[in-house]
């Protein structure tokens, strides 16, 4: 009954002759496919016993173990050995220490020390080239200078005041300052008064000059 519903490709006479000819084509073709054989080889490469088992590694390892034991035992037996002896090596340092470049630091000092010797002997011997009595000429020279272009008398500093004291003159007379300034010229007193004080410094200078000599 199968073969009055089944529906062929190409219009057929007989459809049961039809059904059992496509049948036995299809049943040909699937004993075909299991039966056939890859192109492609796809199985496992074929395994070699001397790859699996490495021979020269595991002979190269048992040498390395005995190896080891061999030295294990023979620390074992130095070790007995000294346990039940005591040891033959005395271990105790009696020498005194010593520093190799001892004599060298010696011999450095002793250098460094005599040229210090040396130095401080030029120093104490060597005269100055600078000489203080022409210093103090030079500054009484320039104490006379800044006397003549001073505008005012240096009477304060000689008598040890840190300002000029102001007189009853020159408060009421500002008139005859300015005059005196024009001519460059001072009254009797003033003048008097420089002179005495250039006297005094230049004394003052010349007892100091005198103590520093002696």
């Amino acid at each position: 009954m199968q073969h009055q519903a089944y529906q062929p490709v190409l219009p057929c006479v007989n459809k049961y002759l039809q059904y059992r000819w496509d049948k036995n084509c299809y049943e040909m073709h699937r004993s075909k496919v299991k039966s056939a054989k890859p192109t492609i080889n796809t199985t496992p490469p074929k395994t070699y016993n001397h790859l699996l088992v490495k021979l020269k590694k595991r002979q190269l390892e048992e040498e390395r173990v005995s190896r080891i034991k061999r030295e294990n035992h023979m620390l074992l037996d130095k070790m007995s050995h000294i346990m039940h002896t005591g040891g033959g090596v005395d271990c105790r340092n009696d020498y005194v220490k010593k520093s190799l470049g001892s004599e060298k630091r010696q011999l450095e000092l002793l250098r460094i020390t005599k040229d210090n010797q040396c130095l401080l002997q030029r120093l104490s011997t060597c005269r100055p080239r600078y000489s203080v009595q022409v210093w103090h000429e030079q500054w009484l020279d320039n104490l006379q200078l800044m006397e003549t272009i001073g505008r005012y008398p240096r009477l304060y500093k000689a008598q040890g005041y840190s300002l000029p004291p102001i007189s009853a003159d020159r408060l009421g007379n500002v008139e005859n300052k300015k005059t005196a300034r024009n001519k460059h010229e001072g009254p009797a007193d003033t003048r008097n008064e420089r002179k005495e004080c250039d006297e005094k410094t230049k004394s003052e200078h010349k007892a100091t000059s005198s103590e520093d000599e002696d």
